[in-house]
C-alpha cells in the first residue's frame, strides 16, 4: 500500500456517546500551539515531573516539520453545537513517535520501524463518551494509511480495566512482556508512588484482523479456571465507607493444569488507588496486594506458555474484570 500525501486525511469528525468531536493531526508551525498538550497531560495525570518536551521541542519533532512524532488533538463541540478548536474545548490528545524494533538493523529496513504510542488521554469530563477509542482509531489510520507504519507499541497498567478492554478486546493488541516497576515511583492522579508501576508491553499489528479465540461460553463462570480468588470488603476510604475488591488467595502452582486460565482484576483500579490512599496500613495495602498477586500470576502464566487472548468487562458473564489466558499449542 502506498502512503498517501502527508497533508491529506488529517481531520476527522466523529459522533460518539451522543457528542460530536473533531480529531485533528497537529500541523502548527508555532511553538506556542504545543503548550496545550503539556497542560492537558498534567491535568489528566497530575504529575508535573513527568513532563513532555518543551513547546519548541514538540514543534520540531512533529512529523510535519523536522521530526517523527505524531500529535492528535480531540476538540469537543460547544454549547451551540459548533466544533471549536481552542484550549477550552480540547477534550483529549495522543502523542507518540517512531522508533526502532531491532537496534542491530537500525534504519536499514522500513519494516524495522515501529511507533511508540506514549500518551493517550481524555479530560475527566469527557471519559464517558468512548473518545479514547476514537482517538486510537484515528491514530491507527494515520499511521497505516499516511505514514506507512504498521506496528505500534505501548505500555499500560495491567490492573486498569478500561485500558485492557480497549487494547486487548477492542483492538486485539498482543501482550509481549510483563515489566515490573517499569517507571519506578510514579505518582500523580492515576498512580501512587507506593504501588510499583508494573506495565504490560504491548504490540499492535495494524495489518492484522482482530480475532477472538474460541473458548467455551461458560468459561468465565468456572471457579477452577481462576488463578486468583477475590472478595469484597467495606473500608474507610478517602470519601468515607467504600466497598473495594480484595485478593483472598492465589494458586500459581496449579496454573499449568488447564488450557484456559483467568486472572481477575479490580473493576476500577484508579478509584481504588484514590480511595485507599489513607493512613490505615491495612487499607493502603489493598492495591499493593493486587499488584503483587497479579504480578506473580502473570509471570507464572507467561513463563508456562500462556498468552493473553481476550479481556472481558465485569457484568458480561463475570462478576469481575477478567483476563482470559490460553496455553499456546
Amino acid at each position: 500500500m502506498r502512503p498517501q500525501d502527508p497533508t491529506t486525511s488529517l481531520l476527522r469528525r466523529v459522533e460518539t456517546g451522543g457528542r460530536s468531536f473533531r480529531l485533528k493531526v497537529e500541523t502548527s508551525s508555532q511553538a506556542a500551539d504545543y503548550a496545550k498538550y503539556e497542560e492537558l497531560r498534567n491535568e489528566i495525570w497530575g504529575f508535573p515531573q513527568d513532563n513532555l518536551p518543551g513547546t519548541r521541542g514538540m514543534m520540531c519533532e512533529n512529523y510535519l516539520h523536522e521530526g517523527s512524532s505524531l500529535f492528535i488533538a480531540a476538540y469537543a463541540q460547544d454549547e451551540r453545537g459548533r466544533l471549536v478548536e481552542d484550549k477550552e474545548h480540547l477534550a483529549g490528545f495522543s502523542y507518540g513517535f517512531v522508533g526502532l524494533r531491532d537496534k542491530s538493523i537500525a534504519f536499514k529496513s522500513l519494516d524495522n520501524l515501529w511507533f511508540y504510542s506514549q500518551y493517550t488521554g481524555v479530560k475527566e469530563s469527557f471519559r464517558s463518551f468512548g473518545l479514547g477509542l476514537r482517538i486510537k482509531e484515528f491514530q491507527r489510520d494515520i499511521l497505516r494509511d499516511v505514514w506507512g507504519v504498521f506496528t505500534v507499541t505501548c505500555t499500560y497498567d495491567p490492573l486498569t480495566g478500561v485500558n485492557a478492554y480497549r487494547n486487548i478486546h477492542h483492538f486485539g493488541m498482543q501482550v509481549m512482556d510483563y515489566r515490573p516497576a517499569t517507571y519506578g515511583e510514579y505518582g500523580g492522579q492515576l498512580n501512587r508512588p507506593d504501588i510499583p508501576s508494573d506495565r504490560f508491553f504491548m504490540l499492535w499489528d495494524l495489518r492484522a484482523q482482530e480475532r477472538r479465540p474460541a473458548y467455551p461460553d461458560d468459561v468465565l463462570s468456572r471457579p477452577d479456571h481462576y488463578v486468583l480468588s477475590m472478595g469484597r470488603q467495606t473500608v474507610g476510604g478517602r470519601s468515607g465507607p467504600v466497598e473495594v475488591e480484595v485478593v483472598q488467595s492465589s494458586a500459581p502452582a496449579a496454573i499449568g493444569q488447564a488450557e484456559i486460565r483467568l486472572v481477575p482484576i479490580p473493576e476500577d483500579f484508579y478509584r481504588m488507588l484514590k480511595e485507599t490512599d489513607v493512613e490505615a496500613e491495612s487499607v493502603r495495602r489493598i492495591p499493593l496486594e493486587w499488584r503483587l498477586r497479579t504480578r506473580e500470576a502473570f509471570g507464572a502464566l507467561l513463563a508456562q506458555g500462556y498468552r493473553v487472548v481476550d479481556f472481558r468487562k465485569a457484568g458480561r458473564g463475570s462478576s469481575s474484570n477478567v483476563y482470559i489466558m490460553q496455553k499456546s499449542s
